[in-house]
């Protein structure tokens, strides 16, 4: 399996939770289909060089939230049998986590929330520009 996981130590999240959510993310744009093998939790440690506690944990955090399913000397697979529900809900994870630092990180910076809803106004005039949406109608 080509690298798909990296982990920035110095991000401030915990590495576990940096797992986590690229596993999601895989699984909801399609890097990882549904029955597909994960890494081993020791290849993994190795390719992020972090301690294979710290995958173990993710794992088991993706297994309760029902995206894996591990199977005792087989290894770690894609949930199979998900809803679009599911993956739905696991991207609006993933985003609002992103909004969340970005928002977080703005405040420390000491922007008031009138000059942020107008940055993000901005970001989605930029993303969602009005060009776009007239193309959709």
């Amino acid at each position: 399996m080509p690298a798909i996981f990296t982990v920035d130590p110095s991000s401030g999240v915990p590495i576990y939770l940096q797992v986590i959510e690229q596993v999601k993310r895989a699984v909801v744009l399609g890097a990882l289909a549904p029955g597909e093998q994960l890494p081993t939790v020791k290849a993994l440690a190795v390719e992020l060089t972090v301690n294979p506690n710290t995958v173990a944990r993710a794992y088991r955090d993706l297994e309760r939230e029902a995206i894996i399913e591990t199977s005792p000397g087989r290894g770690s697979f894609v949930r199979t049998g998900g809803t679009v529900h599911d993956a739905l809900e696991a991207l609006d994870a993933v985003v609002l986590r992103g909004l969340t630092d970005a928002v977080r990180e703005a405040k420390s910076l000491g922007l008031d929330r009138p000059a942020l809803e107008a940055l993000v106004r901005k970001a989605l005039d930029r993303w969602y520009s009005t060009n776009h949406q007239k193309e959709e109608s």
